[in-house]
């Protein structure tokens, strides 16, 4: 009688064990799918480069209107200097470069925004208007309190958005006067409105800034330091890290690397973006040239 209890008990344990081990071999397999790499629908096809007379190209915008790009050129070694050297080129869609330096007597100019035939570029502490028919600048709007302003984007109404990465801070300006729209940020830096949303890269996340002025996650672990962000279309954008990286990011939460520039030393920074023919093009910084690339599916 013992004997047979005893078996019992034996062969108990012995199921309980079998079940355990098997449990742990599901949560093992669970864990490997998870970790799966995500899968790639989009990628980069190189268009063209610029030469390397650029003098620091830190943004590029598209001008739908006039069928051109601007290129904002920070020039020195100082990315933050107020040298009085920074600038704003004129390029071609094809490529090749109109004018280096279209536009003198800036400081250390960064993101650009159109507007009624004005462009608006942050520069250090002030926004720079440009009148684009002249070539010359308009008028200079303070932002008192900022440290290093790096993107902007605007509303058709004029309401002006823009980034201080230096002082962690997004601004809204409005006729002429600029208020903190979000305070004690990360690592504040591209700015985009699209519609009636407002987006924003910061420290290795893109955001959508809510009505209530707070910060609702859309993709996180973009690292070497959040940049520029476009929309591509209906829910999707495309981001760029200036240490050399370009992400699509899918409206479904999936983020793809399409472009790794941090193996040849080549950075990514402010990207431009033209929607009728999905070109995407990239400042190179330090490597003073602007590249153009089609965004196509796989």
């Amino acid at each position: 009688m013992i004997n047979k209890i005893f078996i019992g008990l034996f062969l108990a344990a012995l199921v309980i064990s079998c079940k355990n081990e098997k449990t742990k071999e599901s949560s093992d397999l669970s864990t490997v799918i998870v970790d799966t790499p995500t899968i790639v629908t989009h990628k980069l096809n190189l268009k063209w480069e610029t030469d390397t007379t650029f003098k620091v190209p830190e943004s590029v915008i598209f001008d739908a209107k006039n069928q051109v790009l601007y290129v904002a050129n920070i020039d020195g070694k100082e990315p933050w200097g107020a040298d009085g050297k920074g600038s704003i080129g004129k390029l071609g869609l094809d490529g090749k470069i109109i004018q280096v330096e279209w536009v003198k007597g800036l400081n250390a100019p960064k993101g650009m925004a159109l507007l009624q035939d004005k462009l608006y570029v942050a520069d250090l502490t002030e926004i720079a208007v440009i009148d684009i028919a002249s070539g010359k600048i308009d008028r200079k709007i303070k932002v008192p309190g900022a440290k290093g302003l790096n993107d902007v984007s605007i509303d058709g109404a004029g309401i002006i958005y823009v980034t201080d990465s230096q002082g962690k801070r997004l601004y809204r300006v409005e006729n002429n006067s600029a208020s903190i729209l979000l305070d004690t940020l990360a690592g504040p830096n591209g700015v985009l409105l699209h519609g009636s949303d407002l987006y924003l890269m910061n420290a290795g996340g893109f955001y959508k800034v809510t009505k209530k002025n707070t910060l609702s996650m859309l993709a996180d672990g973009m690292e070497g330091g959040t940049d520029g962000v476009e929309h591509v279309q209906g829910e999707d954008f495309i981001a760029s890290c200036w240490a050399g990286a370009i992400w699509y990011l899918n409206g479904d939460g999936r983020k793809e690397l399409l472009y790794d520039g941090k193996a040849v030393g080549k950075n990514t920074a402010d990207i431009g973006f033209n929607p009728a023919t999905k070109t995407v093009y990239v400042p190179t910084f330090w490597k003073n040239s602007v590249m153009a690339f089609e965004v196509a599916s796989n």
